[in-house]
């Protein structure tokens, strides 16, 4: 009895064969694409200055408000000016007695040399004469650099705007006492915008070597802190002199124009560089799965039977692979449905149409 069901098992299994599934297959494509890569920025106003007292005094007006736009010479403070007025009068006065004196002494020289003519006198007389003059002169100089340097300081006591643009916040309220350097407020150019973000060594070789012409300003995007893109592009128009030894970065500077002010100094957002990849060879991330640290695909060979490879990625790009080692042009590679075959499976290829491989723009 026990041999009949052991017969009829063995009949029963030799009757069902095995089923092949059709599977979609793709083999690794070589296209000119390109990729665009995100760095964090920090923005910067073209011009941005701080505005300091340059006198001693009390800040008797304030002219202007917080984040209010001004215009180039539009006054914005006033210090009290009375010391400073009287020491332009004093420095005025003695420009005055200085050229009293000095026209006097003109006078004597006069004098002494008509003497000399008559023999009324020495030479020495008309040299001591002269000597004078000459040291009233000096002292005219001096009145003038007195009368100079009052008239400057009194000029302090009304500070204007260097250039159009946005003035910062005011710490200090009118009555406050400033001293020579205090700080008043400080005023951005926001016309245009300066974004500086740090690039790896690699990458800059990359953006050297692509670059047809170094001179060329390249082009580049800037997404702003809610994840909008600002809607007019920038240029790359320079790169430090060297990298930074503890980051192995190097910085570039990118310029974006601002004419609705909406860029402010000191914001964040992101540069997007694009890059393009020449004859590079990509495959659907679909198509491959990890095994602890390392990336394989199921490799179709000549009896349709499934292998197991080991692959290199490169770069990895929305969807897509960039491949750097590992495959061919011409191998086949399972395309999808990968859970459901294991390595030795044979399966029905089907060659399956991605619509992927084509020239485009992805963020990484």
């Amino acid at each position: 009895m026990l041999l009949s069901i052991l017969l009829l098992a063995c009949s029963s299994q030799k009757e069902k064969p095995t089923k092949i599934e059709t599977f979609p297959v793709t083999s690794p494509v070589v296209v000119d694409t390109s990729y665009i890569k995100e760095y964090v920025a920090d923005l910067h106003a073209v011009k941005n200055v701080e505005i300091r007292a340059r006198v001693y005094g009390e800040l008797k007006k304030i002219h202007i408000d917080e984040g209010q736009a001004v215009k180039q010479g539009q006054l914005l403070f006033t210090i009290e000016d009375y010391l400073y007025r009287e020491e332009l009068s004093k420095a005025n006065s003695q420009l005055k007695n200085a050229i009293a004196e000095a026209k006097s002494a003109e006078l004597d020289v006069i004098n002494a040399k008509s003497l000399l003519e008559k023999n009324i006198v020495s030479a020495t007389e008309v040299a001591r004469a002269e000597a004078k003059l000459e040291a009233l002169n000096a002292k005219i100089e001096e009145a003038r650099s007195l009368v100079s340097n009052a008239s400057l300081k009194l000029s302090f006591t009304q500070i204007k705007a260097p250039f159009d643009g946005i003035i910062d916040r005011i710490p200090l309220k009118m009555g406050s006492l400033v001293n020579e350097g205090t700080l008043l407020t400080t005023i951005s150019d926001n016309k245009e915008v300066f974004a500086y973000f740090n690039v790896s060594e690699s990458e800059y070789l990359n953006f050297i070597t692509q670059a047809q012409d170094q001179s060329e300003k390249k082009e580049v995007s800037l997404m702003l802190a809610n994840a909008t893109e600002h809607p007019y592009k920038g240029k790359i128009e320079t790169i430090e002199g060297e990298f930074d030894k503890a980051t192995g970065n190097i910085s570039f500077r990118a310029r974006f124009p601002n004419p609705d002010k909406i860029l402010k100094h000191g914001a964040s957002g992101k540069v997007l560089l694009k890059t393009k990849l020449n004859n590079v060879m990509i495959i659907p991330q679909k198509s491959t799965f990890d095994v602890q640290d390392r990336t394989f695909v199921y490799m179709v060979d000549q009896n349709n039977e499934i292998k197991m490879h080991a692959i290199t990625p490169k770069l990895r790009l929305p969807h897509l692979y960039v491949i750097e080692s590992g495959l061919s042009p011409k191998d086949v590679i399972i395309y999808e449905g990968l859970q459901r075959v294991r390595e030795g499976d044979k399966i029905i290829p089907q060659p399956a149409s991605i619509g992927l491989y084509t020239d485009n723009e992805s963020t990484n």
